[in-house]
């Protein structure tokens, strides 16, 4: 009750505020409710490194790719593979929309994210993340967070 009462919160605030951009240490309160520290061996500090390097915390982000792609929300998920964006061929290996990535209440971009994390590839999924957040000490991500 608390996890979803928490998650209905922040999104609330986002909604009131109209506002994309979520905090660091609100979002790494979301993801620790959502079972994400330790999730396939990567600790919260990597999920906000990733959330950060690829959308700088912006929920709402949309950015075309040099393939003509499209990449949506906090962690970048690609239309090509993961969701449908009704542009091009997608394998839809998340089974959503892509809008649905662009959501405040974060639920769909965070399983679609799980889902990526748990293939063999984990984290490498995502360029940024292995450019600036893998192999690198990511603890200052979580100061002044109060996690419970």
């Amino acid at each position: 009750m608390t996890k979803v009462l928490l998650i209905y919160l922040v999104s609330s605030f986002l909604a009131l505020n109209q506002a994309s951009l979520i905090s660091r240490c609100d979002l790494a309160q979301v993801l620790q409710l959502e079972d994400l520290d330790g999730f396939e061996g990567y600790s919260l500090s990597d999920w906000l490194c990733l959330a950060f390097v690829e959308s700088k915390f912006n929920i709402s982000k949309i950015n075309e790719n040099a393939d003509g792609s499209f990449d949506y929300g906090l962690f970048q998920i690609n239309g090509h593979y993961w969701c449908n964006d009704y542009k091009s061929h997608s394998e839809n290996l998340c089974h959503m929309d892509c809008q649905d990535l662009l959501n405040p209440n974060l639920l769909a971009g965070i399983h679609c994210a799980k889902r990526i994390v748990s293939g063999v590839r984990g984290m490498n999924n995502w360029v940024e993340w292995r450019l600036h957040c893998s192999g690198r000490p990511l603890s200052y991500w979580l100061t002044g967070c109060r996690l419970g």
